[in-house]
């Protein structure tokens, strides 16, 4: 039971909250009020609770929003990143979308944005600063990651590969390859030292798929599952064979290539992303799939940089 003091003035009526308990995560006030009959105005609210941080994770197809309370995630919610949006319409679907998981912005003490989509951050920062009322870190050069990257460009390297590195490395240890199966399908290879040392990049399921119903003019749109069998008969199953069992064999492969040259034959593989799921449960070569890898590296940076 933590303290909780309200006061109100209505006329010459005052009334007080003194306490709040907590019950199944939602808030049971026990109201001490000198009138019934008046409705109190809340000044200070929800002070001594363990404090909860926004991670945003913009990438080319959706942006994801995690509201942390301390290594728990609470809440998660997405927006599509390639539709425009103003400040404002991102700041009140942001409110809402809180709201709807019953977090008052008035909860939230930290921010942190990590984006691989540059036209999206200005309106996606303002939204964040004038409607939660914080100024987020954005996961870029000068912040504290405890990775090191040490390839020819560290610069090229996106910051949601170096988030995912950092989650990958700091919850399951080095060396490790992590995969993430995104609009691009990546792989990362870090050392057991902490450094992001060689970066794989292919092409999505979702981004071949669409280049596929895109490009020619008889193939349709599809969804993407695994079908039944390989020895597809007809152009749905055909295509969802190709894009499936095209992607386990080229994950495998690249696995198995990773750890012949860098001769590290029990390298754990971890994965992530929405059809890494798909993947990881038709293939042995990857140990651990994570679906929210990104947004705990982006809470592990976020504490990294606030302990500095």
């Amino acid at each position: 039971m933590s303290l909780l003091i309200r006061r109100a003035v209505n006329g010459d009526h005052e009334s007080q909250i003194h306490d709040i308990m907590s019950v199944d995560g939602r808030n049971e006030f026990i109201w001490r009020a000198a009138n019934g009959d008046h409705e109190p105005r809340i000044h200070d609210i929800r002070k001594g609770r363990e404090a909860m941080i926004l991670v945003v994770d913009v990438g080319n197809t959706n942006i994801t929003f995690g509201v942390y309370q301390g290594e728990k995630l609470c809440a998660t919610f997405r927006m599509m990143s390639k539709t425009p949006h103003t400040s404002d319409e991102y700041g009140v679907q942001i409110v809402d979308l809180l709201e709807r998981n019953e977090i008052g912005r008035e909860q939230l003490t930290g921010a942190i944005v990590a984006s691989v989509v540059p036209n999206v951050m200005h309106a996606l920062v303002g939204a964040v600063v004038k409607y939660v009322k914080l100024t987020p870190l954005i996961v870029g050069p000068g912040v504290k990651t405890g990775i090191r990257v040490i390839t020819a460009n560290p610069y090229e390297v996106g910051s949601d590969r170096i988030v995912d590195a950092v989650a990958a490395y700091e919850k399951y240890g080095g060396p490790v390859l992590v995969l993430d199966f995104g609009t691009a399908t990546t792989y990362d290879y870090v050392t057991a030292d902490g450094c992001f040392a060689a970066g794989i990049t292919a092409p999505g399921i979702r981004t071949a798929a669409r280049a596929l119903w895109q490009e020619a003019a008889k193939l349709p749109e599809i969804e993407i599952i695994k079908p039944k069998t390989i020895l597809a008969q007809e152009t749905i199953s055909s295509m969802q064979a190709g894009l499936v069992y095209g992607q386990i064999g080229q994950t495998e492969y690249i696995i198995r290539q990773v750890k012949k040259e860098t001769g590290l034959k029990d390298m754990k593989v971890v994965a992530t992303g929405g059809l890494g799921r798909i993947i990881s449960a038709e293939t042995d070569t990857i140990d651990i799939y994570d679906s929210t890898l990104t947004l705990d590296g982006l809470r592990i940076i976020y504490h990294k940089n606030k302990k500095g």
